[in-house]
């Protein structure tokens, strides 16, 4: 049987060396070990008349995810995902993957991904079908001269409604939205748990780094760059149960 030649995409240097020891140890070829989707994408251009039977992949790594970065391939190889956390890794499975694996990865699970990968019963997505099952991108439409340009929504601490208009404040600046009321901005983004601590304001609770309680009930919150705003009494208790790590 002809050894499978296979790549590694994992940000942990002890699960990346332990897969690569397991893989090594069932006759596969490893072909390169990349700790992040930006390595993956560089190799595969750089390597595109080499062969990969399959592709072990992290899903959860800085910059971009095992996801995204697959998405970006023009011709994806077999893929099998590697996750501490199977949320996205049982989505992708379902529409595309040979399989997936959960960390610690152990020898005779990874025995099962193999004899699957040999038999070669999967679909192989299209870089646009790729595009179709990632999560939605969150991005904020900021007017630019005659046009607009796109900005992460991961980049807004707080959005403001004043001057007639809704503006998107970031760690430098505030920017100009198309949009007219801040109930355009809730309904744009119904999963982003945002806060509408005043009547002008919808706040980002991942953008708070600091809380202080006020008289009245009342609340103080402290952004990025010394920026603090004011959360109105009925609305504390809302913010502090989106600030709860449990």
């Amino acid at each position: 049987m002809d050894p499978l030649n296979v790549v590694i995409a994992d940000d942990e240097p002890l699960a990346l060396e332990r897969l690569a020891r397991l893989l090594g140890e069932a006759g596969c070829r490893l072909l390169a070990s990349l700790e992040d989707g930006a390595g993956l994408l560089e190799w595969m251009a750089l390597n595109q008349d080499v062969p990969v039977d399959v592709l072990f992949l992290d899903i959860q790594m800085p910059g971009l995810t095992g996801l995204e970065a697959l998405a970006e391939l023009p011709h994806p190889p077999l893929t099998v995902f590697v996750t501490a956390h199977a949320d996205y890794a049982i989505q992708a499975f379902e529409a595309a993957a040979v399989d997936y694996l959960l960390k610690p990865v152990y020898e005779d699970r990874l025995a099962r991904t193999l004899q699957r990968v040999r038999e070669r019963k999967v679909h192989r997505l299209t870089t646009a079908e790729w595009h179709a099952i990632l999560p939605p991108l969150e991005r904020v439409p900021v007017v630019a001269g005659f046009g607009t340009v796109l900005l992460d929504l991961k980049f807004v601490t707080h959005f403001e409604y004043t001057e007639e208009r809704v503006w998107a404040h970031s760690l430098t600046k505030r920017h100009e939205t198309t949009w007219a009321t801040l109930r355009e901005v809730e309904q744009a983004f119904p999963a982003a748990g945002m806060v509408r601590i005043q009547r002008n304001l919808l706040l980002r609770p991942e953008a708070v780094i600091g809380i202080k309680d006020l008289i009245g009930g009342r609340l103080e919150v402290r952004l990025a760059k010394r920026t603090k705003l004011i959360v109105s009494r009925a609305m504390a208790k809302v913010l502090r149960s989106r600030l709860s790590p449990v």
